[in-house]
């Protein structure tokens, strides 16, 4: 009896070690663009010929007191229940220390790869979970409340994975982070809840991930150009199947110039016990195109949850 005991308190040991050294998703609050537009924090750029309206975080931090209160209380609240997150004005002064972004993402002979302003700020700050953050402050005579609405999102597989919204009773407090906590609290446990619901079907799952594959114009080809028998993405199709937990992924979208794979479900752990995100599950496949096929490849991540394969040259 007492061997069996031990035998299952040190099955349960290494779960819960082996859990806690899996690379769990990185949690940012952001304002959401709805926010952002309503309050004239929106900056537009030019996306192959076609005008695109995205929120300028920046400036939102750097001219609205309340945004930083905001942030700062909903990053208290989840540091008390576990949850710690990281901070979007420290990510943005990373982002503007990186001049070399767009240098670093073209290939030797010059061809580029298009990133949008906040494709680039997901890279620097490797967030997988936005916490999508609207509130409106109530005025009833000498009384205010606050209504939110927070969303949890993968930023690299656009699925919402967790929810809260509601209002707060009023009251005459004047500070706007305990407006916050008195609407949040009675919202947040539930919202956490779910998020811990999703950290444990990644844990039984696998983690979930996007694959792009993409081609440089320089590439003598294309993903429907026959290596050994089979048409290159056919080639990339199988290995993908090969190399998700139980064959699980979606082909989203294929083209001769691209494919994109939803819903992949990546192993938590290599051969060597070793903790695997997108990087190093794609790096599997570059490395598979450069041994069998002799095509070179760009690999490119963001954060845990996203990875592209540009063929064609590094």
């Amino acid at each position: 009896m007492k061997r069996t005991l031990l035998t299952c308190l040190l099955v349960l040991g290494l779960a819960i070690s082996a859990f806690s050294q899996a690379k769990k998703p990185t949690i940012m609050v952001v304002p959401s663009d709805l926010w952002c537009n309503r309050n004239g924090y929106m900056m537009e750029f030019d996306n192959q010929g076609t005008r695109v309206k995205i929120p300028d975080y920046k400036r939102a931090l750097q001219e609205n007191a309340e945004l930083l209160q905001v942030i700062s209380k909903i990053n208290e609240l989840m540091a008390d229940r576990g949850f710690p997150l990281k901070n979007l004005e420290s990510s943005l002064k990373s982002l503007s220390g990186e001049s070399a972004e767009d240098a670093m993402l073209n290939s030797k002979s010059g061809a580029e790869v298009g990133e949008t302003p906040i494709d680039k700020l997901k890279k620097i700050a490797k967030a997988d979970i936005w916490m999508q953050l609207t509130w409106t402050i109530n005025q009833t005579g000498p009384k205010r409340s606050i209504t939110f609405n927070l969303q949890g999102l993968d930023a690299y597989t656009d699925k919402q994975i967790a929810g809260a919204s509601g209002t707060g009773q009023p009251s005459f407090s004047a500070e706007l982070p305990v407006l916050l906590e008195e609407s949040v609290l009675a919202n947040l446990d539930n919202f956490n809840a779910q998020l811990q619901r999703h950290f444990d079907d990644l844990f039984a799952n696998g983690r979930e991930i996007t694959l792009r594959i993409k081609k440089f114009d320089s590439f003598n080809g294309d993903l429907e150009t026959e290596f050994a028998g089979e048409e290159l993405g056919k080639h990339i199709e199988d290995w993908v199947s090969d190399n998700t937990v139980q064959h699980r992924f979606s082909t989203a979208d294929a083209t001769e110039n691209m494919m994109l794979f939803e819903q992949v479900r990546i192993p938590l752990y290599d051969a060597n016990n070793r903790p695997v995100d997108a990087r190093g599950w794609a790096r599997d496949l570059q490395r598979m195109l450069k041994d069998r096929y002799r095509v070179d490849s760009k690999l490119m991540t963001k954060g845990l949850g996203q990875a592209s394969i540009v063929v064609g040259e590094k």
